[in-house]
């Protein structure tokens, strides 16, 4: 057991950080919150760097709480997803007097979503989804004057109280069959009790297990609360939410599932391959008839979250590592491509709101037209956006949906499997029926002329510099993957498959 606090660097300088900020909230005058902003940005920056730049791991808190490959390349995630949310919200809330609590909550949000990360026992994985929700429960209703934004929060709230319960309940079955809380025990028990695996009482264990990460992952039929909270929310927060704190159920899912319930894994991958053909094929075909760009990438959100879920379904020991490595490497580029696309419809209802204070539904899907002449910056990386989520090379899109297909095609032929065959067919399939909703945005942005009295804006500082910023990740890991694919491997070794 290591205690060099050094490698708890990036989840101490965000407390710290959150502290600062809720104690300069009450000193500063409101005009000047909105340095705070920056000054969060600055500390996130920080967090990224001392993620990249610790090599050592560890554990404290009697193995609670674990540093190593895993771990880090999650909370790169969370911490470049918070970054660009930050960012854009300089000018998204410029002027709030709630400014202070705002950021306070987005940088404890991310706190949550690090301890998930690092979480080697079920008590603090439970504590660290906790201290997430609370926060983002908060934040997706923000926008307390209005009324979709309280309904969204309401909704994420009630959906995941359930989601937490059902999780919480699984636990304390696997607790009372195992007498562990340590994932690293839940192992080892069912390694000298295979018999305890295969018992009603683990299956039901494993079901509310399953049930509690889908609702967090937003897989089918779980996924009720996603369109909704998304839309509602506030964009910035939507993007926080769609593209960073939806991945502390797969790194969940990733340690427990994959390790925990070990013994189970048959089960397991028989499941996930079921929830992940309704939940890509379900997302892509609802999102078609969505106007609102907001709710479209919701459901695209949703149909992602599938094609990630396919790492769950090799079994054999070298294809799920690179199953797995896949299922982490389009994870985060899926972070920047959907963190970026709802920043890029920010600028659009910024753009709207300046034209006519009084606009209502800012993310129609009219609002785009012409919006390569209004705003070629944010219409070019919306472009570069949505091909990356088709999977269209080069992009991160594509590098993870490759190393993913690619993975569950070996492991058909080495099983003469037809059925894992037949869903890397419908994964692919589901990613060419997702070219149309893109294709049509990308049409209404460059073939349609914008409307009457719509002219070209300057794109506000704060929102390029987070587009920016996202687009050159999803280029950079589809142009040079190499780095991007040996962190996440390295991270896929970690769980011992």
């Amino acid at each position: 057991m290591s205690y060099d606090f050094i490698l708890l660097l990036p989840e101490l300088l965000l407390i710290s950080l959150a502290l600062v900020i809720v104690l300069l909230g009450l000193l500063v005058s409101d005009r000047s919150k909105n340095l705070l902003g920056y000054l969060s940005a600055g500390g996130l920056l920080a967090s990224i760097v001392f993620i990249l730049a610790i090599k050592g791991e560890g554990s404290f808190f009697y193995d609670a709480f674990v540093v190593d490959p895993l771990s880090q390349i999650f909370k790169l995630i969370f911490a470049v997803v918070s970054l660009l949310a930050v960012i854009a919200s300089i000018t998204y809330f410029k002027g709030n007097r709630n400014q202070d609590e705002y950021y306070a909550l987005l940088l404890l949000a991310t706190v949550g979503m690090m301890v998930v990360a690092s979480a080697n026992d079920l008590v603090a994985l439970f504590v660290g989804f906790e201290l997430a929700s609370m926060a983002t429960y908060v934040l997706a209703g923000f926008e307390k004057r209005n009324p979709a934004s309280l309904e969204a929060a309401l909704k994420y709230f009630v959906i995941g109280s359930l989601s937490s319960a059902l999780m919480l309940f699984g636990m304390s079955l696997v607790y009372g069959i195992t007498g562990y809380t340590s994932i690293p025990g839940i192992i080892e028990f069912f390694v000298t009790n295979p018999q305890a695996a295969t018992g009603a009482l683990n299956i039901v264990a494993m079901l509310f297990l399953l049930a509690g990460f889908a609702f967090k992952m937003a897989l089918v039929p779980f996924h009720m609360w996603a369109p909704d909270t998304y839309e509602g929310s506030p964009t910035v927060v939507s993007a926080l939410l769609a593209a960073g704190s939806k991945k502390m159920g797969f790194v969940a899912a990733f340690k427990v599932l994959v390790l925990a319930l070990v013994a189970m894994r048959a089960d397991v991958q028989l499941a996930f391959a079921v929830l992940a053909v309704v939940t890509m094929t379900y997302g892509n075909i609802v999102a078609i008839s969505q106007r609102s760009i907001k709710r479209m990438l919701a459901y695209s959100s949703i149909a992602q979250a599938g094609y990630i879920s396919l790492a769950f379904v090799a079994i054999t020991p070298e294809i799920s590592q690179m199953a797995i490595g896949g299922g982490i490497l389009l994870a985060l580029g899926h972070a920047l491509m959907k963190g970026g696309a709802f920043i890029a419809v920010a600028v659009v209802g910024y753009m709207v709101l300046s034209d006519n204070r009084n606009a209502k539904n800012t993310d129609d899907l009219e609002h785009f037209a012409g919006l390569g002449k209004r705003a070629p910056i944010t219409a070019f990386a919306m472009l570069v956006f949505l091909l990356a989520l088709a999977g269209i090379p080069p992009s991160a899109g594509f590098i993870g949906k490759f190393v993913i297909f690619y993975s569950i095609t070996v492991e058909a032929v080495i099983q003469a499997s037809g059925w894992l065959l037949f869903i890397v067919i419908v994964a692919i399939l589901n990613s060419a029926l997702s070219i149309y909703y893109y294709a049509r945005v990308i049409r209404y942005m460059y073939v349609l002329p914008p409307g009457e009295g719509r002219g070209r804006i300057k794109e506000p500082t704060p929102y390029v510099v987070a587009i920016v910023l996202a687009l050159i990740g999803t280029i950079g890991i589809g142009v040079y993957p190499e780095p991007f694919v040996q962190m996440a491997m390295d991270a896929a070794k970690v769980l011992g498959v």
